[in-house]
């Protein structure tokens, strides 16, 4: 499958970039939340180039669906040059408090010196669909953001007020123009921040088997009890979809019904925790 015609940089990618420069003097430090599954694919190289210089924690957001061995190697290994890295699950509260007593340490140190203390001023960025959304209405305690399963729900830049007084500043996802290495944007589809409109599902459904059987044969294995498979040792839609009962009139195959499947199910950890993308 070729990724080269979609259209990964709309004007509101720019716009958001342009928001992030005007603005990141208004704020004491940026939380930056990634997809704990592809912390590589997930991490927009430009935010590392707009954000130097500020203080940074990079949230490990949807570790509830990633390998917990692989969450703890990576949070390692993202964890250097200062940068405070946490895991959270947005999504159910985990972590949160966790997340709030960090912000109340760097408050409390940055306001130290003094005379007149200020609430913490706070940037969440990231691309979309990794969990920003969710994490807001967490730390405010109410429905400020708007979420949803299709990426680039939030449209425009909004300053919240949290339950502790502090102050966060929320910006639309933003992607990157293009892709030097086209698994990024493979890896950015398999977890939904690419809409699905735009993509071939079943190919890009073949295409995380086809990973998952070199990663995590087992669990594919198990949750689609493929104890005899191809006769090539393969595991393939054809296997998944005869298992399922996913087969249209005449006998034929349903193979649009099975890669949807195939990738809800991963998307929501039913086929396993698993981690796209390694440590080392």
């Amino acid at each position: 499958m070729s990724l080269q015609n979609i259209n990964w940089y709309p004007g509101h990618m720019k716009k958001t970039r342009e928001l992030i420069t005007s603005n990141l003097k208004l704020v004491d430090i940026v939380i930056e939340v990634i997809d704990a599954r592809i912390p590589v694919s997930s991490r927009n190289p430009v935010i590392d180039e707009l954000t130097a210089g500020k203080q940074r924690i990079i949230i490990l957001n949807k570790s509830d669906l990633a390998d917990g061995n692989e969450t703890k190697r990576w949070m390692e290994k993202l964890g250097t040059d200062g940068i405070k890295v946490m895991t959270l699950d947005s999504m159910h509260g985990v972590g949160i408090k966790e997340l709030l007593n960090l912000m109340t340490k760097i408050q409390d140190d940055i306001n130290k010196d003094r005379v007149r203390k200020k609430n913490l001023r706070l940037m969440i960025v990231g691309v979309p669909n990794v969990g920003k959304s969710s994490l807001i209405n967490r730390l405010t305690g109410k429905k400020s953001a708007k979420t949803g399963d299709k990426p680039g729900v939030t449209k425009g830049k909004q300053w919240l007020t949290l339950s502790n007084g502090m102050q966060l500043l929320d910006t639309p996802g933003i992607l990157w123009p293009k892709f030097e290495d086209e698994s990024v944007g493979i890896k950015l589809a398999f977890c939904g921040s690419i809409k699905d409109e735009i993509l071939d599902l079943e190919t890009l459904a073949l295409r995380l088997i086809e990973l998952l059987q070199d990663e995590y044969p087992k669990l594919l294995a198990n949750r689609y009890k493929l104890d005899e498979i191809s006769d090539e040792g393969l595991v393939n839609m054809d296997n998944i979809a005869l298992n399922r009962g996913f087969i249209l009139s005449k006998g034929r195959i349903d193979y649009s019904r099975c890669a949807k499947t195939v990738l809800d199910e991963f998307r929501s950890a039913q086929i396993g925790r698993i981690t796209l993308e390694r440590a080392e």
